[in-house]
This record gives structure tokens, sequence and C-alpha cells, in this order.
């Protein structure tokens, strides 16, 4: 792979310390640590141009074995004499750099009337570097006399150079002198970056061209139609919070009933929700205990506010007529008691939503005392033990997140016998059991399939050897699929069934 460099313009004449005229182009190859080669095999590539007699050739290796080539033109009348190559040599450049003295308009001019409208023509997305070589001559002294006003004319200025770069969208850069600075590190910098960016780009055209080979000798695959496009899918909005309170509203699969001081019932409710944002009623229906729990104020909240009865000639027990009647519950704070359908709505709806309690208490109770009296104890029935409740930060903390989710939360319950009503029994059987190991192995799902296993070892360990061979359950064949799927357990277990 090789990288073509194609520099244009005259940047004027320095000189090496043994007074050997050298370039800016030559310089950065004898100096870069980026390329080899040493001055005599750059000297005697830049002597050969019989080949090519317009441009001066310059041959060395760069990044270690990337080849890299180097035209220099420095006279456009030399350029102009033989334009078919000029011409050729431009639209194969990698990288065009145009260099000028800023002391010489005259090379200026040359290169913005007579390169520039050539490499307009040619250029296809090359990267241009402007490389404005020198330092001005009087350009910071203030003396307006002739001379220095004539010195200063002869210069070229800064806005010039970076109005040619705009032209053809080029990098613009100021040497001031060709000494390890500005040639290393500044020009060198900004050349390398372009030459790898052009070995990255020759790079993916050649791994393009080389896998459009392959598909031309391999078989072609189908052509395929485009499937048709399938329907967006809108997620459906939740639910949750409109059938908790459709719950309480139409009073199903209540397992709890409150009645006021004259037993008269208030309203039905459900123990696990109930029990799900307050430990006031985990301690009335004996989900926690008081050792449990551990707070005071928890504990008098509970015999303050509610007392449970059990008596079977209870004059309201209208809900006991089959099956596990509701616990019957009976609130002894009558201002609490008449707001008490409130307050559960309030709880159903996530006990968040402060501001409409308290209105709905208002309408109930004339009393501003009244209303911060009940408002308290809904306060206290909602706190967590250990905590001190303050209700500005309870408003606060629980209108960014409902009470479900940082207190005890109905996810407590789950898979625990405390208040549970319905038992669900799942039995999966040897043979699905054997069938689920089966496609755990294919997919590696690695936990299934050990649970599987452990499953099956279970039912055969347990199993009379009289109802194994009711199943018609070939163990031999049973052994082969454990071998099969990498089942280790199943496996030695049906190696120790068989010699039994």
């Amino acid at each position: 792979m090789s990288i073509h460099i194609v520099a244009l313009g005259n940047e004027g004449d320095t000189f090496h310390q043994d007074n050997r005229p050298s370039g800016l182009i030559r310089t950065y190859l004898g100096r870069s640590p980026l390329v080899s080669g040493d001055e005599s095999s750059l000297l005697l590539n830049a002597a050969s141009t019989v080949a090519r007699p317009v441009f001066t050739e310059y041959q060395a290796s760069a990044f270690g074995n990337v080849k890299l080539v180097v035209h220099d033109c420095p006279v456009w009348d030399i350029f102009d004499s033989d334009w078919y190559t000029s011409r050729n040599l431009i639209g194969g450049a990698d990288i065009i750099v145009i260099k000028y003295n800023v002391n010489d308009k005259f090379s200026f001019h040359e290169v913005k009337d007579n390169y520039i409208p050539v490499i307009k023509r040619a250029l296809n997305s090359v990267p241009v570097i402007i490389a404005a070589v020198g330092t001005r001559q009087n350009e910071e002294l203030p003396c307006t006399c002739p001379l220095c006003t004539s010195d200063r004319g002869s210069c070229v200025s800064t806005t010039e150079g970076i109005q040619l770069a705009k032209e053809l969208g080029a990098t613009y850069l100021e040497l001031h002198s060709l000494d390890d600075f500005y040639i290393g590190k500044y020009f060198g910098g900004v050349l390398e970056y372009f030459m790898i960016q052009a070995l990255n780009q020759k790079t993916s055209e050649k791994m393009k061209k080389r896998k459009m080979s392959n598909s031309f000798h391999g078989i072609r695959p189908p052509q395929l139609e485009q499937p048709e496009k399938m329907p967006v899918l809108k997620a459906e909005a939740s639910h949750y919070n409109s059938d908790l309170n459709n719950l309480l509203f139409c009073c199903q699969c209540v397992d709890v009933i409150f009645y006021n001081p004259d037993l008269k019932e208030v309203v039905e409710a459900h123990k696990i929700v109930l029990c799900a944002v307050s430990h006031v009623f985990m301690l009335l229906f004996n989900v926690k205990s008081p050792t449990d729990i551990q707070d005071s104020s928890i504990i008098r909240t509970t015999q303050d506010l509610f007392a449970i009865n059990r008596d079977t000639a209870f004059p309201g027990a209208s809900h006991e007529s089959s099956g596990n009647p509701p616990l019957r519950v009976i609130v002894k704070d009558a201002l609490f008691c008449s707001c008490l359908s409130d307050i559960l709505r309030f709880i159903y709806s996530g006990a968040f939503q402060w501001e409409e309690l308290e209105e709905d208490i208002r309408k109930k109770l004339n009393d501003s005392g009244d209303v911060s009296n009940v408002i308290e104890k809904v306060k206290c029935i909602l706190k967590t033990p250990g905590k001190i409740n303050c209700l500005r930060n309870c408003k606060t903390y629980q209108a960014r997140k409902p009470l479900w989710f940082y207190n005890t939360s109905l996810k407590f319950f789950l898979n625990k016998p405390m208040l549970a009503d319905v038992v669900f029994e799942i039995q999966a059987g040897i043979f699905q059991a054997m069938c689920l190991l089966i496609c755990a192995e294919m997919y590696q799902v690695s936990r299934l399939q050990h649970i599987c296993e452990l499953f099956i070892i279970t039912q055969l360990q347990s199993m009379p050897s009289r109802e194994l061979a009711s199943m018609n359950l070939d163990i031999v064949d049973l052994l082969k699929k454990a071998k099969w799927k990498n089942a280790v357990l199943l496996k030695s277990t049906d190696g120790r069934r068989i010699c039994t």
C-alpha cells in the first residue's frame, strides 16, 4: 500500500548547516521519525527525474511498511510544460500540499492564479494543506515611512492565506521557520493525520472490493421479498389503581367490615390492602406482633382507634351466612369513623393524595380542629416504625412516590401463608420435566436446567418401584437423554436407580 503526495509552489530556499539547499518537503522527509530513509537515499531519488522531468520525486517508507511517494513542482512554467503528466499526477494524489513564501508575493500569486484553478478542476475529496513559510518582514514595526510601508506591501498577509484556504476547503498553516517544531510537530502532525486517513480509506475500499469479488465467485443468496410492515403496538395503560378502587366500591371479596361505636356497618374493605400500607392494620389483624413492630405509638394508635368483635351473637352479622365470615372491626373514634370511607378511598388510591383527603374531610367536619385531629390520626396509621412522622414531610415525600413502593407493599405477602385465601398447586410431572430440561439445555438456561434435574431426581428417589413400573418409564432411555443433555446429576441418579 502506498501514499501519493503532490507538493506545488515555491516556499523559497532555506539552507542546512553545510549550506546545502533544502525545502519544506525534503526537510520533513529527512527529520520525521515516522519516515524511514536516510538523506543519501532521498537525494538519490530526488535526482532520478528522468521518468517525470516535470516533478522532483522523493521516495521513502512511512509507518514502517507504507510506501511514500512525493512529487514536488516549485515552478509553474515547468508544471505547464507537460500538462498531461501534471494533470494525471494531481488526479492520483492522496494529499496536496500548496506552499509559498510570505515575503514573496510573486510566489503567492503564482499559486493563486495558476495552480488553484487547476486543482479546483481536478480536486475530488482530497485533503489540501496550504503552508505559508517564513516570517514577515517589518510586520510589527509601527513606522509609516515609505520603506517600511513598501516592505509590508510585499508580504502576504494572514488574511490572504486564510481566504485562499477557504476557496479550496484546505487546512491553513503558518510555518515561521523550518525547524523541528514547525516541521516535525506542526506541519508533520497535520500531514501524518491526513496520511492515516488516506490509509484507512484505502483499506476500507480494498475490503469492499474483496467482498465484492468473493460474492461474485460464490453462490448468490436468494432475493427475499421485504416482509410487510408490522403494525405499531401501543402499550396499554395500567388499570391497577382503578381496579383497586373498584374493588373497594364494589365490595367484592371483602374480609373485614368496619362498624361505628353504635355497631352500625360503615364500610367494607380487604385486609391485605390495608396491611400493605399500614403497620397499625398488620398489628390489628395479627400479621405482626408488638414485638415485631417495637413502636409504642403504633401500638397505642391501634388500641385507641380499633377493636375486634368476635361475638357470635353480633347484631349486624349479615355477612356470616357461609364460608369464613368477615372480621368485624369497631371504630372507637366517632369523628374518625364518619370520615372512614374517604380515608379508605385515600388508602386504596396509593395513600399520597393528601390535598384531596383534607378537602373531603372538611366537607364532613365543620370544625378545623376536628379536621386536624382526623388528619393526625391518618398520619399515625401510616407511620413507619421507628421514625418520627411530620405531616409536611409525609406529604412531599408521598407525593413523589405512592406509599406502596416504600412501605411494606403488596409483594410482602407473596408466597406467604398470612392473609392468603388462594393456594395454587402446580405439578410438571417427570415427562413434562424432561421436555422442559431439553428446552432449557437448548437455550442454555442453566438455572432452569438444574431445577428440572433436581425435580426429576426427587421424583425418582421417592417413587416406589411398582409405581415406576406402572408409568412405563424407560430408565435406560432417560439415562441416554441425561448423558446427551449434559445433565450430570440426573445421569448419576439414573445409574444408581438401574443398579438397584
